[in-house]
């Protein structure tokens, strides 16, 4: 293999992937490390997201990867993804999930469950960047629960009427269009084209955040909105969908938190071998040691599970179960090995010169979204006892 993995790589994984994969991996890299990282501290303080990235964004093909070429995307698979989304978020998780809500959560419903209207309309516009959508689903009391949401939906001839709130949504600022998950008369949910400027269509900003600063979230509320019937998803009946939407956007998050691991370990790898202290680097000590075998242990333990997962996808084998024991492995890997970064870091980790802290805070936020540590423990746990035990 002419190209390697950049970043640990103990077991030689670069060796189970094809080149194209690894070239993905090392592009968007030096993408993250030349474009993104002279960035990220200063919207990170500000609470902002580098709008006047998109574009080359969607240039790299970094918006709904793995859909077909015709619409503009770089039609890899999901192995090649899945790194592209792990480079994402060794920069930040906010960049990362940009990409993933633009990818996952958007262009792919549309591209399962549109019309070929819809696809042929709002794929190549989402895939280039020159439109930013975003995903609501989640409602201020219906997070794990997304079956018990209060937004609604009428016919009213040629039309569909559209009243509720949605809560913690990324993007939904900036967002040209929004895929709005609703529940009919009947009680079934359907999905919904939101074009910015419809009359009753609000995205306020939820400021004040700790985590996830340079992610721009927002709420939707959803007040009379007049929906042409062509903006309805013709193939999205029921709950099925919008769950079949996030199992989309958690295969990346499970690479992506990888990412963020890699970098905290990296940095704290860095750090250990020229920090002197007693006449020596603080790499020469054992429990350093310890802390920086245990961050490689489980990064490369996440990496085959997670390449395995990649693999399992591209078969169309992949189930619902296999992602949520990924993420419940990757994510508390991954923040638990931004904390111990940043012992090794000593007071400099709290600062945003180091991306220790950054990271960690970011990960309380990824450990939540998506379905929470939880609920995707009992999702696993049920796949063992084939009982329900959150309802």
């Amino acid at each position: 293999m002419s190209v390697k993995l950049v970043g640990p790589d103990f077991f030689d994984l670069s060796s189970l992937l094809n080149e194209e994969e690894v070239a993905v991996q090392n592009m968007t890299h030096e993408w993250v490390r030349d474009r993104f990282r002279p960035l990220i501290a200063e919207h990170y303080r500000a609470g902002t997201f580098p709008m006047e990235l998109k574009s080359e964004m969607g240039e790299l093909g970094f918006f709904g990867a793995t859909l077909p070429e015709e619409y503009g995307t770089a039609g890899l698979n999901n192995v090649a993804s899945g790194l592209m989304m792990q480079e994402l978020e060794r920069g930040d998780s906010g960049l990362r999930s940009f990409a993933s809500v633009q990818g996952a959560l958007v262009m792919w419903p549309i591209w399962k469950y549109g019309s070929t209207e819809q696809k042929d309309k709002w794929l190549p516009l989402l895939a280039s960047g020159e439109k930013i959508g975003c995903f609501g689903l989640t409602e201020p009391d219906f997070g794990s629960n997304p079956g018990g949401m209060l937004t609604r939906v009428k016919q009213d001839g040629d039309n569909f009427i559209l009243n509720g709130t949605k809560m913690w949504i990324t993007n939904s600022p900036v967002a040209d269009i929004a895929l709005i998950w609703a529940k009919d008369e009947s009680g079934e949910v359907q999905g919904f084209l939101v074009e910015r400027g419809t009359e009753g269509f609000d995205t306020p900003e939820i400021k004040g955040k700790l985590s996830l600063r340079a992610s721009i979230t927002g709420e939707i509320i959803l007040n009379n909105c007049v929906i042409p019937k062509e903006n309805r998803l013709p193939e999205a009946n029921g709950l099925k969908a919008p769950l079949s939407c996030l199992t989309q956007a958690r295969y990346g998050i499970n690479w992506g938190v990888v990412g963020a691991a890699i970098d905290c370990y990296e940095e704290a790898v860095n750090y250990a071998k020229t920090r002197i202290q007693f006449g020596k680097p603080i790499a020469a000590f054992q429990l350093t040691q310890e802390k920086l075998a245990n961050m490689l242990n489980e990064i490369t333990k996440a990496q085959f599970m997670t390449l395995q997962l990649g693999r399992l996808k591209d078969r169309k084998t992949m189930n619902h179960k296999q992602v949520s024991l990924s993420k419940m492995n990757n994510v508390k890997m991954a923040i638990e090995i931004a904390r111990t970064a940043r012992t090794i870091l000593g007071a400099s980790g709290i600062t945003d010169e180091y991306v220790a802290m950054r990271h960690a805070a970011n990960l309380e936020s990824v450990l939540t979204y998506e379905g929470t540590h939880e609920m995707h423990t009992l999702v696993v746990g049920e796949s063992i006892t084939d009982i329900p035990a959150y309802r």
